[in-house]
């Protein structure tokens, strides 16, 4: 299935380099997040419509990351 690429991101991380792509296909548009370890690379692909969900998800570790703290929680 044929993608548009709308818009990229790329960010360096010592020995990787992760890669955002915004893509827009019959299906909808999705978020495609690669990781580049010396060649070998691991994707995920996130529909745009919970991309909101996917987001505060990440800020909640990062501020359980910021604060130190040691718990697991799910």
């Amino acid at each position: 299935m044929e993608s548009d690429l709308l818009h990229t991101e790329k960010i360096l991380a010592d020995r990787k380099v992760f890669f955002l792509d915004l893509k827009e296909n019959a299906r909808g548009k999705v978020v495609k997040i690669t990781e580049d370890v010396s060649g070998n690379r691991d994707t995920i692909m996130v529909p745009a419509e919970i991309l909101g969900d996917f987001i505060a998800a990440l800020q909640d570790i990062q501020a359980t990351s910021d604060s130190g703290a040691d718990s697991d929680s799910e």
